[in-house]
């Protein structure tokens, strides 16, 4: 009999954690929405210059950002994403927590982790640093404090991911499946 119980506990657990990676995952995806809006904008923008639906190129990311959000409003980056309502209404302060939070933890921790690439990057070169402090202090005097946060700002947007997984996880968690479960093996 206690067979039978671990195989049922063992199919709920394994059912659970399926439901719960789907749900996860239509939770980053609604999170990176805009990305990839603002990516299509910009693959396309010559198409819709010729057609006229666009007056001038986007001179970048931050400025396509800026002009879709002004033209077509700030639910606009999620269009085409069918929970862009349900994400909006439910969970934007949570979202914009987290997103908070995961950017604070990855520009914290950013510096010591641009150390560590460039201590694995000059594995057999002459060039070598002695220890972790040591090339901090050779970063820092020869390129300056800004090369420790050199490509910061595509982790930033790739936090957006991360922030909507912490601010939906719980709560998609009781919407779909009527209560939430703890993480682990049990």
């Amino acid at each position: 009999m206690s067979g039978e119980k671990k195989t049922t506990k063992s199919s709920s657990s394994f059912l659970a954690d399926f439901l719960m990676g789907g749900v996860s995952a239509a939770v980053s995806k609604t999170a990176a929405a805009p990305i990839e809006r603002v990516k299509l904008l910009i693959q396309n923008q010559d198409e819709m210059l010729k057609s006229g639906r666009l007056a001038t190129p986007y001179k970048g990311i931050g400025e396509c950002f800026t002009r879709t959000i002004k033209e077509e409003g700030f639910i606009s980056l999620w269009r085409g994403n069918g929970m862009q309502s349900f994400w909006f209404q439910h969970f934007m302060r949570r979202f914009l927590l987290g997103w908070s939070v995961t950017i604070g933890a990855g520009l914290a921790s950013y510096p010591i982790d641009t150390i560590r690439r460039r201590m694995m990057m000059t594995s057999g070169e002459a060039v070598k640093y002695k220890s972790s402090l040591h090339a901090f202090k050779e970063i820092i005097a020869k390129e300056g404090p800004k090369s420790l946060f050199k490509g910061a700002g595509a982790n930033i947007l790739r936090a957006i991911a991360g922030a909507g997984v912490l601010a939906g996880y719980d709560k998609l968690q009781v919407i779909f499946l009527g209560k939430a479960y703890s993480g682990g093996s049990g």
